[in-house]
């Protein structure tokens, strides 16, 4: 039985004005809307998906319709320190699709560890390259076998909210950081 076990957001900067999604073009806007973004994650989540909606809704009235989406699966651990590695491929409508990897560490009451797949909402993203940095925020678990949640991360103007649906045990409350890299590296620093 899947439930709802975790949604912890905290933002330590004012939320992003919401995106316009005036179209650049008479066809195709530069957001996606929330009900294409409910589409793919359904497709993606699968039969986990069943609080998918209610995330998605709570991210899209906060921020509005984000301008990329990644789409991937991480690990993670933690026994007071932890670490998360995870890998997908980022999907924007004016500048293609890109693989990107991410990493990082964290610190805080935090025990077990979890397998997820991800989707994660890009908002204000200026170009690809700003993709690759660190995005700063704190992340709540308490589940047992599995959960969705979402977190916030943020770096400048730039929001990330990872959606995640998993399996594991988990539960604490971590301070920590994910670093967006092209490339796989095992360092989470």
């Amino acid at each position: 039985m899947w439930f709802i076990a975790c949604l912890c957001i905290v933002a330590v900067h004012q939320p992003a004005a919401a995106q316009s999604s005036a179209p650049t073009t008479a066809t195709q806007p530069d957001t996606f809307g929330e009900d294409e973004i409910l589409r793919t994650g359904h497709q993606f989540f699968g039969s986990v998906s069943g609080g998918l909606a209610s995330v998605l809704e709570r991210a899209f009235s906060r921020y509005g319709e984000p301008n990329g989406y990644i789409l991937g699966e991480e690990g993670s651990g933690a026994f007071v320190a932890g670490a998360r590695y995870g890998e997908g491929h980022l999907y924007t409508r004016n500048a293609g699709n890109h693989k990107v990897f991410w990493q990082g560490p964290s610190v805080g009451w935090d025990f077990g560890a979890d397998g997820a797949r991800v989707m994660t909402l890009v908002y204000n993203l200026p170009s690809i390259d700003s993709i690759y940095d660190r995005f700063g925020g704190v992340n709540g678990s308490a589940y047992l076998v599995g959960g969705v949640g979402m977190t916030v991360l943020i770096k400048n103007e730039v929001v990330l909210v990872p959606i995640r649906a998993g399996v594991g045990a988990r539960l604490g409350l971590n301070m920590g950081y994910l670093k967006f890299t092209p490339q796989a590296t095992w360092n989470p620093f």
